[in-house]
């Protein structure tokens, strides 16, 4: 066997390792989803089991989709939130609906809007009909109180902080007092907006996603964030009230690539 020079060993693991980055941005992590699990209840009560699907960009139905979508049939959650971005253009309509059809009906799910249902020109009467469909009520500036458990939950849903006009005052307006009020925003940027509102709404959490959690990070570094994400990027932000959480999301935007930011769902005990 020939002897490896030093310099065809450094070339040799070089080219191996740009390949690994290369398989890990194109595959891997655009095509592994994380199912990461956090309990906040403080309660003694049985917790209500809500998951996050943020940015799914749904372009087409691959086998990710359709295990994720089983998995969720197997959890059985008690909500299911649809953060914004489910679809990038409006011929993805039915495609969506098809993914949506994968999907438990008995389980209640409430969805908003995000950036790219408008810049795709989707038709939201028609994203309205087909969330209606799948048992997904769409949140445009309104709210919905339920009972869970002899828990009263308030969701309050606001349009796109960046493509839309999200306006927290019509999303509360009759709301009443209830014992967890979740608000559902796409851009976490608009935090500051729900802060101000402090004093006629307590806020218990905050469900953001549209940074794709940088969606290239390179060692910590995002060369890029998108309007509206603020001083946001993924994960738990709990030093000020009220507590948020900003998804990674599930699909791409613009680059179909993910470093170092993988795609996740989101569930949360509370």
């Amino acid at each position: 066997m020939k002897k490896l020079t030093r310099r065809q060993f450094i070339k040799g693991g070089s080219l191996a390792s740009l390949g690994l980055l290369v398989l890990d941005a194109f595959w891997i992590e655009h095509f592994f989803i994380e199912w990461n699990t956090f309990n906040i209840s403080n309660s003694k009560d049985t917790p209500i089991r809500l998951l996050q699907i943020s940015d799914l960009h749904l372009k087409t139905i691959k086998y990710q989709h359709k295990r994720l979508a089983k998995k969720i049939n197997e959890n059985k959650p008690d909500l299911l939130f649809f953060t914004g971005d489910s679809i990038d253009h409006n011929d993805n309509l039915m495609l969506f609906d098809e993914f949506l059809g994968l999907i438990s009906e008995d389980i209640p799910k409430y969805a908003i809007t995000g950036n790219w249902e408008y810049w795709g020109d989707v038709n939201l009467e028609e994203l309205k009909t087909i969330y209606h469909k799948n048992n997904c009520k769409l949140l445009i500036n309104e709210h919905e109180t339920i009972q869970l458990y002899e828990r009263k939950i308030s969701i309050i849903g606001v349009d796109d902080y960046v493509g839309g006009d999200p306006n927290l005052r019509d999303a509360i307006e009759g709301i009443t007092d209830s014992d967890y009020n979740i608000v559902l925003a796409h851009c976490p940027g608009y935090k500051e907006v729900i802060q101000k509102y402090a004093s006629r709404l307590k806020t218990d959490l905050v469900l953001s996603g549209h940074t794709h959690g940088g969606q290239l990070s390179f060692f910590g570094f995002v060369p890029f964030k998108p309007q509206g994400s603020g001083h946001y990027l993924k994960g738990w932000y709990t030093k000020s009230e009220p507590k948020m959480y900003v998804s990674k999301g599930i699909g791409t935007s613009i680059l179909p690539i993910r470093f170092g930011a993988r795609s996740e769902l989101v569930e949360i005990l509370i």
